[in-house]
């Protein structure tokens, strides 16, 4: 059966509902004045300890352990080379429907990285997401948890997914450190 505009809507609407029931079963509210978390205002990653934070104010109210990409001492330089970028960037997209549980874009490559790439020759790779496990796993559930599994993003467990994107917002900084 071929997919339509009208089905492919009424899918996403599903799926929205579903993230909000999800969402109270789990007992996460959405960010609201006078109700329970506010939403982050930044977030950090430290690749070192495989955590990413939810940042208030400078400091941390929420942390979750993440996994990386498959190579992910260093910075990314170019594409394929499996690592998880370092540096600042934003949250510049938000994507609901992906080929993972939820996702969130990484404004990566930068300035810099765009020039340092342009200067090796490389290209320097992109699609560097924060998201859940894959809608289509290739692997059985263990191996997520405890592996770095990623060709360069940050993934969270489904749960962890559902909580950092109901308390972060569009444009948000990230700052991801070794």
């Amino acid at each position: 059966m071929q997919d339509t505009p009208g089905r492919m809507n009424r899918r996403f609407l599903l799926r929205c509902a579903a993230l909000g029931g999800l969402a109270l079963l789990a007992g996460v509210r959405p960010a609201r004045a006078g109700a329970g978390l506010l939403p982050a205002d930044e977030l950090l990653v430290v690749k070192s300890e495989r955590r990413l934070y939810l940042l208030r104010g400078g400091a941390p109210f929420k942390s979750y352990k993440v996994a990386l990409g498959l190579n992910p001492v260093g910075h990314k330089e170019h594409e394929g080379d499996f690592r998880t970028p370092e540096g600042r960037y934003r949250i510049d997209g938000r994507n609901p429907a992906s080929d993972f549980y939820l996702s969130l874009h990484v404004s990566y490559p930068s300035v810099h990285d765009l020039e340092t790439a342009r200067a090796h020759h490389w290209q320097p790779g992109g699609s560097i997401m924060i998201h859940g496990l894959p809608n289509v796993p290739k692997h059985p559930t263990e191996y997520y948890r405890h592996s770095d599994w990623t060709n360069g993003c940050i993934a969270l467990s489904n749960n962890d997914m559902l909580e950092v994107w109901l308390l972060t917002r569009p444009d948000m900084p990230i700052e991801i450190r070794p």
